[in-house]
């Protein structure tokens, strides 16, 4: 690992540290460069006889017998010796990779549909009071009929409840504590943990959802966990797995180019697979449902988008389905789908899988653009007053302090018309938040039902604990077991 700080962000060894800090000198054979941004010395082995690293050479007295350091062509956020650089571009982090087996370019992106056009969004804050109120009609009028009122389903489970009852927890770490204990007793009530499965955690970051399945399986055999991530992830806990009886493996992928029916483990033999997700963001969890319905099916099987695309209202079959060792159907290739979903404003009409639905409404593609938007009013919509920094300031703080949020920036941006503050109230901008965020995930139950599955939206848990409280349940339907 090559150390990459801006010369702007370190003082030379020279310089003593900060009194409070507590550090006045770096760690033996290590780098003497203070990194003040860090508040702490460089940690980078030097080499022997010399005080600062490679990186930091340049900068101190020691530079001007050093050979010239330039930076990476690959990633310039770090440096190379100049006469070093072929032999590093071979083993640069940031070098283009091979792509493993399950890497199918786009397979879970969504096809377009000549809809798309290049013309750039209108903003929300632009639109006119009738303008504004006319969208606000059609979304009324495309939700006339649906079932606004979700269940609530605030549910723990007891492999949680030592970590729960820790008097050592934080705030922020107990709100993680019971939204993953709700989204695990969620998942029992649907008979969604036991032995013989793969479960499959989509962007799954330090991977603690998987880790707590793991811990409520207890003792069960033939468990696989695939650990879905795009990003490199620091402080990751499958790590600390090695049990002889549930494997964990971290896939470094776009769940966009994900199939799964690649993935070895899984195409080796036959196993169900019970996808998971804890805030998964935006589009990615249409990539998600893409995914795992139309990827999942065996090697040398019809996709399971064909076998499981029936109407849900069709008759069992007559035949008897066929089960493997621990009495699971395999003809059916997952099992469940239990995903906690966040940040509707970050959906993409290409990957959106409710597009169908959509468009039996009469709805079009600016439209699902304008509510995707406005979908952010149901976590942003309390702010009174542009110039209230009061209720402005704890807002902030709410969002900052919630780890479950993402781009406050972008969720804010709608917010500074003041046509919308005349026009709407704080709690009818929620409430149209809300019903964008519903009609979004009614599109998604309307393709898991599309093909097969048995979906449900229900509250996991409380708002105090997460803003994006809905969990999207699914489990094949009758008529989808062969």
């Amino acid at each position: 690992m090559i150390c990459s700080f801006l010369e702007s962000d370190c003082i030379v060894a020279e310089m003593a540290a900060p009194a409070e800090d507590g550090v006045h000198a770096p760690m033996p054979g290590r780098c003497g460069f203070y990194v003040a941004k860090k508040s702490r010395f460089c940690k980078m082995i030097v080499s022997e006889g010399k005080r600062l690293c490679g990186e930091h050479a340049t900068h101190g007295k020691e530079g001007e017998s050093t050979k010239k350091r330039i930076p990476c062509p690959l990633d310039p956020k770090h440096t190379v010796y100049e006469d070093q650089l072929q032999k590093h571009l071979r083993k640069c982090n940031s070098r283009e990779k091979a792509k493993p087996v399950y890497y199918v370019q786009d397979i879970n992106s969504g096809s377009e549909d000549g809809t798309a056009t290049s013309q750039e969004q209108i903003p929300i804050s632009s639109l006119s009071e009738v303008q504004l109120q006319n969208l606000i009609n059609k979304l009324k009028k495309a939700v006339h009929g649906l079932d606004v009122i979700l269940e609530e389903r605030l549910l723990s489970h007891q492999a949680l409840q030592e970590a729960l009852n820790d008097p050592k927890n934080g705030d922020s770490a107990s709100k993680h504590l019971k939204q993953q204990a709700s989204i695990l007793g969620n998942m029992d009530r649907l008979g969604l943990l036991g032995s013989g499965r793969c479960y499959v955690e989509f962007g799954a970051g330090r991977g603690k959802l998987s880790h707590w399945v793991d811990i409520a399986l207890g003792d069960t055999e033939n468990t696989q966990f695939l650990l879905v991530e795009r990003a490199s992830t620091r402080f990751k806990v499958d790590g600390k797995h090695r049990k002889h009886n549930s494997l964990f493996e971290r896939l470094h992928i776009d769940i966009q180019h994900l199939c799964l029916s690649k993935v070895p483990v899984l195409a080796k033999e036959k196993t169900q697979v019970v996808g998971i997700g804890k805030h998964l963001c935006g589009a990615a969890t249409d990539l998600a449902l893409r995914c795992l319905l139309e990827t999942c099916a065996a090697v040398g099987e019809e996709p399971s988008s064909k076998r499981l695309k029936r109407d849900i209202t069709e008759p069992a079959p007559n035949s008897s389905t066929k089960g493997d060792a621990s009495g699971h159907d395999v003809s059916v290739p997952v099992a469940g789908i239990v995903i906690a979903l966040c940040c509707h404003h970050r959906c993409d009409w290409k990957h959106y899988v409710g597009k169908s639905f959509f468009q039996t409404l009469g709805l079009s593609e600016e439209d699902f653009g304008f509510f995707q938007r406005l979908s952010s009013w149901a976590t942003c919509g309390i702010r009174k007053k542009p110039d209230d920094t009061s209720t402005s300031h704890a807002v902030s703080s709410e969002l900052e302090n919630n780890a479950d949020q993402h781009d406050l920036e972008d969720q804010l941006q709608n917010f500074s018309s003041d046509s919308l503050q005349r026009l709407l109230t704080v709690e009818e901008r929620e409430n149209i938040g809300r019903l964008c965020k519903l009609l979004i995930d009614r599109g998604r139950i309307h393709y898991l039902q599309h093909n097969g599955y048995r979906a449900d939206l229900q509250y996991y848990t409380d708002p105090a604990v997460s803003l994006e409280n809905v969990l999207l349940t699914a489990v094949p339907s009758q008529s989808a077991l062969l």
